[in-house]
């Protein structure tokens, strides 16, 4: 049997035409809208939904191209920006009664609540990010041989055909990679939650590289028309990273003080995947954030 988060209820809600999401729910009160990253599911979650579903409502999808979520073609390249995916995101708040709501995201989750709080501002009430910088600043910090560790963002960046071919050559292997070098603590995603991350990219491959290759294109035009306008993120928000900054050369204060006016930057102890390897940190920092 698939894992499940303990305690949720599991349905399709159609968010755009032709696109419906695998989401969990769970709990009552105000609603937090929970959205997963790379490599990963809903699953990621499992932890921290339980705890926030004691008080407040909690919605778990699996982002449209990921995980038992559907896989639309990506013909014009938009399929899979974030502004397409923070749509799916407010269409699905919405489908559960609740026009603002907080979000939380990781990693690809995290690009996507950014882009639904820039684009949907009075939806979102607070917002949260963990371990990534909005896409504009990520590729402007990459740079020397510090960007090696961004290798797949220029992999799955290239024109449809090579990335997906070689990816699905040895999907297991790649996706495997992240999880393991990205884990300070191997136990804290478990066997049956590993294989369950390792199916579900393994049967994403296109729609994952399309995800990515819009990061590359289309979101950074957006981004870009943010900048010029100099719109940001209205509510409050707080930010959750690896406390690393410095070996990599920049102030992620900073840049994120540059979109976040109203911001709390919190460095975490800890590796990418914070959620399952410090789930009690998150809880916390979400908490505080939701009392803001």
């Amino acid at each position: 049997m698939e894992p499940r988060i303990d305690g949720f209820d599991y349905q399709r809600v159609t968010v755009a035409d032709g696109v419906s999401l695998n989401v969990a729910a769970g709990g009552s009160g105000s609603p937090v809208v929970l959205l997963h990253g790379f490599p990963q599911t809903h699953l990621m979650w499992r932890h921290v939904a339980a705890d926030l579903a004691a008080d407040h409502t909690v919605i778990c999808p699996d982002l449209r191209g990921y995980g038992d979520s559907d896989k639309p073609a990506d013909p014009d390249g938009n399929a899979y920006s974030k502004r397409t995916m923070a749509a799916d995101v407010v269409a699905l708040a919405r489908s559960f009664g609740h026009e603002r709501f907080a979000v939380a995201g990781h990693d690809r989750g995290a690009l996507v609540a950014i882009r639904a709080g820039l684009d949907h501002p009075g939806a979102i009430t607070h917002l949260a990010s963990l371990d990534v910088l909005p896409t504009l600043d990520m590729w402007d910090v990459m740079h020397g041989t510090s960007a090696a560790v961004g290798f797949h963002l220029y992999l799955m960046a290239q024109p449809y055909g090579l990335p997906e071919r070689m990816i699905s050559a040895s999907a297991d292997a790649f996706f495997g990679h992240f999880l393991d070098i990205w884990t300070r603590n191997p136990d804290a995603i478990p066997a049956d939650i590993r294989a369950a991350y390792l199916k579900a990219s393994r049967g994403a491959v296109d729609s994952i590289v399309a995800d990515y290759r819009a990061s590359a294109g289309v979101d950074v035009e957006h981004d870009q028309a943010d900048r010029r306008a100099g719109n940001g993120l209205s509510m409050p928000v707080t930010v959750m990273q690896q406390d690393w900054g410095a070996v990599l050369g920049f102030d992620a204060t900073a840049l994120w003080g540059a979109w976040a006016p109203h911001l709390e930057h919190i460095p975490v102890s800890s590796g990418h995947f914070m959620a399952e390897e410090a789930p009690a940190d998150v809880v916390k920092a979400l908490r505080d954030l939701l009392a803001r």
